[in-house]
């Protein structure tokens, strides 16, 4: 990803807590973002900060994870629940869920399976294996 849109997706969270806060009319896809934002207070300050929120580098070296890629992966698990094409993701995420009686709790589960194909397709220049994506789900309902 290159700064600029680096930096115009980090606005974009930016934008949305400052209006969500403020009470205005947000989109759906607005809405979905600040309920992501909401389940993490840790990052209030980062994006209510617009020059930490936009200038600061994620590589992992400091032991930190990236505030952003972990909010963008709950927006895409989100996407994938409510998406009809998606059947498998949202049987999971309803079964997780009340299993666990914390919707946070299980999107991380989730997003750990996520995050696996996602690396996997990325050093394999792949597309996201959709097999092995919904295996990995299924298992976190048998191994726990």
């Amino acid at each position: 990803m290159s700064a600029p849109e680096r930096d115009q997706i980090r606005s974009l969270f930016r934008d949305v807590w400052r209006r969500y806060r403020l009470r205005k009319p947000l989109s759906p896809t607005e809405g979905t973002i600040a309920d992501v934002i909401a389940m993490h207070p840790e990052y209030h300050d980062l994006l209510e900060d617009e020059h930490v929120a936009l200038d600061r580098d994620y590589d992992g070296e400091d032991g930190k994870s990236n505030p952003f890629l972990h909010m963008g992966m709950h927006i895409a698990l989100h996407e994938q629940i409510s998406a009809a094409h998606a059947p498998t993701v949202a049987q999971v995420y309803g079964q997780l869920t009340q299993r666990l009686q914390d919707r946070h709790a299980a999107e991380h589960q989730m997003m750990e399976c996520l995050g696996k194909v996602l690396w996997e397709a990325q050093h394999n220049g792949t597309a996201p294996d959709q097999e092995v994506y919904a295996i990995c789900l299924q298992r976190l309902l048998t191994n726990a």
